[in-house]
């Protein structure tokens, strides 16, 4: 497959989706979950259903299921726990495995991270997001697509939920990262997620930010003197 141009990289279909009424929206994060969610959307006959896909190659260190197995609409997944409550990242499409190496690092520097798949951009997971904003300093949730995605329907859980309201606790610190409010010039995924700045690095980056401002260290740790 070619890159992508600046108006074939699907940036605006969350967004668009997101806002029609009755719809069931998924975004697979790697080569298994979009067996199975083609398999689940096939499923499903009595409302319209759209499937957000990652181009290019598979990963290949993934077990392809022997069975396609049917994923439960607006039911997202845990994939690594942190040990902390410090922070918590919610991706939504292909950046979970970003997200897992960025979370590698800051393990590295002494914050253990939660690490969640939504699965679906639509109906979110609400269950998934309260608990992550309850039990988290930090909540930043990642997205392939522009403003008024994914990011949108967790703000609004929040919002109605009470999370960032700040009564009888500190409100969680809410951060998202999608793609900036530019064309995204033509080039290969990867150069191009570099310059929307979607990569493992960005999110250290905005990570720490975060946790700075929840009074959590993210530093590596000094060598003892001899």
């Amino acid at each position: 497959m070619r890159a992508d141009g600046a108006t074939h990289a699907g940036s605006f279909d969350l967004s668009y989706l997101g806002c029609l009424p009755d719809i069931y929206v998924a975004a697979s994060s790697d080569e298994v979950e979009l067996v199975n969610m083609v398999h689940t959307l096939a499923q499903i006959d009595d409302m319209p259903t759209a499937l957000r896909y990652p181009r290019g190659q598979a990963y290949g260190d993934l077990e392809m299921p022997a069975t396609p197995r049917f994923l439960e609409p607006g039911k997202g997944r845990m994939v690594r726990e942190g040990r902390d409550g410090s922070m918590a990242i919610l991706s939504c499409g292909s950046r979970l495995r970003e997200c897992l190496k960025a979370a590698d690092e800051l393990e590295k520097l002494g914050v253990s991270i939660t690490v969640a798949d939504a699965r679906w951009a639509k109906p979110v997971d609400t269950k998934l997001i309260k608990w992550l904003a309850t039990d988290h300093k930090c909540l930043l949730t990642i997205e392939e697509n522009a403003i008024g995605g994914f990011a949108a329907q967790v703000q609004e859980v929040l919002l109605n939920g009470g999370h960032l309201d700040g009564q009888g606790r500190p409100p969680v610190i809410f951060r998202s990262m999608m793609f900036p409010d530019r064309w995204i010039d033509h080039d290969v995924p990867y150069l191009q997620y570099e310059d929307a700045q979607l990569n493992a690095s960005h999110i250290v980056d905005k990570a720490r930010d975060m946790l700075s401002r929840a009074g959590v260290k993210a530093e590596a740790a000094q060598a003892s003197a001899a």
